[in-house]
């Protein structure tokens, strides 16, 4: 009784993944069957190298939509990278417990507010500093790495300080009974050793930067330029398709899944270098 008990447990655990895995399987057999047709019909490389988004005249290019998304995403790392290691560090290797107990979860907290709240900031408070102190219209890919910055802040700091942690406590003796000073310590010997699970944790805030649509909308400008400078607008895959979906139909509406196709695929792949990473930390 006792092991048909566990076995139907076991079942039933198995059921609830595989409904997890088949319901991710069937969105995505479901964006390549809608977006793949107009990549054949157009071709991959004017799809994804060609500068005209036009789709009501049939030109289908997303270039500078995968430029002003990388240059986002670029921008919000040298926002984010720096900031999360030096908070990951400090909690680390020289915060007291009660600091510590304290600091954590209030960056944590970060993670768990709306996107929307952090585009409002950025709308009413960096976009015009932007415009009156720097130069432009304020709506840019300068503003919006300022905001994307600090959404990924929490993801990177929190992986951050867990590869930190990871790190043997031995590792730290060693380096100090050889007379090194904490600092040292921390800067020849822990980040080293962490180097793997850092960079995973860098690749994994790279995705949710490029996959970030509402906060993107409301700071970035959504111009189809290839922007130029930090102070230029652009328009991401994320936001181009969230500002045409509601009205798209035909190749139009096939063109965005494409997008999405294309999205997939990046985020895809920076999440299997993130994975590649995080097993090799792990490994060591």
């Amino acid at each position: 009784m006792n092991n048909g008990g566990e076995r139907f447990t076991r079942f039933i655990l198995m059921m609830a993944a595989f409904s997890s895995v088949s319901a991710l399987a069937l969105i995505t057999v479901f964006i390549f069957i809608e977006g793949l047709p107009v990549i054949y019909k157009t071709g991959l490389a004017d799809f994804v190298v060609g500068m005209k988004w036009a789709p009501t005249r049939g030109f289908f290019g997303i270039l500078p939509m995968i430029v002003g998304s990388f240059e986002i995403m670029f921008g919000s790392m040298i926002v984010a990278v720096p900031l999360a290691l030096a908070c990951a560090i400090y909690l680390a290797e020289f915060s007291t417990p009660a600091v510590s107990s304290v600091l954590k979860p209030a960056i944590e907290l970060l993670a768990g507010i709306p996107s929307v709240v952090y585009g409002f900031i950025g709308l009413t408070v960096v976009v015009p500093f932007i415009r009156t102190y720097i130069g432009g219209s304020g709506f840019s890919v300068l503003g919006c790495s300022i905001v994307l910055g600090i959404m990924v802040l929490p993801t990177i700091t929190s992986i951050s300080f867990d590869a930190i942690m990871a790190v043997p406590r031995s590792y730290r003796e060693g380096s100090l009974a050889l007379g090194a000073t904490k600092w040292q310590t921390v800067r020849m010997v822990v980040l080293p050793a962490a180097r793997t699970g850092i960079v995973a944790a860098i690749i994994l805030g790279m995705g949710r930067a490029i996959g970030e649509t509402m906060a993107v909308i409301m700071i970035a400008g959504n111009s189809i330029i290839v922007p130029l400078s930090p102070l230029d607008p652009a328009r991401t895959l994320t936001s181009n398709i969230a500002l045409e979906m509601g009205y798209a139909s035909g190749d139009h509406r096939q063109a965005l899944f494409a997008t999405g196709v294309i999205l997939f695929v990046i985020i895809m792949a920076m999440n299997s270098a993130a994975s590649y990473f995080s097993s090799k930390a792990a490994s060591r």
